[in-house]
């Protein structure tokens, strides 16, 4: 794969930095070819998903007769997080737990828009803050790993911190800000697109380069996530971006105008940390771009020209002197000196197969799902 000639999709701007990916012969991408056949011909965001829509909605309230809160929905500041809070309390007239969990690395930015949307929404918020300690050790032994996957850790503490609050509330019903609309390009597993439910893998990173024991942290596991919680509690996770007709920049508007919440730059920039990853750590050391999967799935939708996405990806997002300073920021949080944060930066890199894990496993239920339908993107 190293020797392959580099190509670029002729409708989106996903490329051969993914080293799976397929081209047809007009020169589109596997993503696009996946959208076009399977995906586009399934959405309905008119009156069959308005049924469907009306249909969740009963039944969440239902399930919510007799308890505090009808649902539950993890809320980061960001933009589909803060989209989905207000669809289900405006629209859908339920009565959601908004829980937030701080890892420790949330912008000005995401705090004032969690703020205003909370007084906005009269909704009830819980913010679960992460023990420091053990998350800084986590991450730093992450970063010594040497693998694309920086965010796990941060993935790891929100699903732990959502399903905590879901079993102390007796709330059945889990509501995600995640979406076709905007997402429909699954970021490769390669850039660091793993899922955030291995627990084996963690252990077995945190006893080659950790100096704690997680007890407050507590990781959840595939199989608990996807048997104990969903067969056992009965728990439900529920996509209603996917049920209407949504935008972003539509969103953006409504949200800004109803609660003066203010956009972001980028995707995932709510986090701090994620900021960092995402647009220095990622690209510069492994040379994976995630903003080629983000525009990807704007082209794809058609909120985004390829032209616009081309242009835009041409230059850092960010520049280079304000990430500079984040990256002495993060070494500095971390307890660590930015000179020893650039030594593990100038390390060999590695991935997640050299370390213990069950990705047989994942993969086993993401082909159950394509099977039978509950996911329609591409995931390898």
């Amino acid at each position: 794969m190293a020797d392959r000639e580099y190509q670029i999709c002729t409708r989106c701007i996903m490329d051969t930095s993914d080293p799976n990916i397929i081209f047809d012969g007009a020169g589109r991408c596997d993503y696009c070819v996946n959208f076009d056949e399977v995906m586009q011909p399934a959405w309905n965001a008119d009156k069959a998903n308005s049924v469907k829509l009306d249909k969740v909605t009963d039944e969440i309230r239902t399930a919510g007769k007799g308890k505090d809160f009808d649902c539950i929905i993890g809320l980061s500041g960001g933009l589909d997080s803060s989209y989905v809070a207000h669809i289900v309390t405006k629209v859908m007239k339920l009565r959601p737990l908004l829980v937030h969990v701080d890892a420790g690395w949330n912008t000005d930015q995401a705090v004032g828009n969690i703020e205003k949307l909370v007084d906005g929404l009269g909704a009830d918020l819980y913010t679960d803050v992460v023990d420091w300690g053990e998350m800084k050790d986590l991450q730093l032994a992450f970063f010594k790993a040497q693998i694309p996957d920086q965010d796990l850790p941060q993935d790891a503490s929100f699903f732990s911190g959502l399903y905590k609050f879901a079993r102390k509330y007796g709330v059945k019903h889990i509501v995600t800000g995640a979406n076709h609309q905007t997402e429909c390009c699954r970021e490769p597993e390669e850039w660091g697109g793993y899922p955030g439910i291995d627990k084996l893998l963690f252990q077995d990173i945190m006893k080659k380069f950790g100096r704690k024991k997680l007890n407050n942290l507590q990781l959840i596991d595939i199989m608990r996530y996807k048997l104990y919680y969903r067969y056992i509690l009965g728990m439900k996770v529920y996509k209603p971006l996917d049920l209407i007709k949504y935008t972003k920049a539509e969103a953006e508007t409504t949200l800004a105008k109803e609660y003066g919440w203010k956009p972001f730059q980028h995707k995932h920039h709510e986090s701090r940390f994620t900021r960092f990853y995402e647009d220095y750590w990622l690209p510069k050391k492994f040379g994976y771009e995630k903003r080629r999967a983000h525009f990807s799935s704007l082209i794809m939708t058609g909120e985004m020209t390829r032209d616009a996405a081309l242009k835009r990806i041409s230059a850092p997002e960010l520049d280079g002197h304000f990430l500079k300073e984040e990256f002495d920021y993060v070494a500095s949080k971390l307890g660590i000196t930015s000179k020893e944060l650039q030594d593990i930066f100038d390390g060999p890199n590695k991935t997640y197969r050299e370390y213990k894990n069950k990705r047989w496993m994942i993969k086993l239920g993401a082909d159950a799902m394509q099977a039978m339908g509950l996911e329609k993107r591409l995931f390898r």
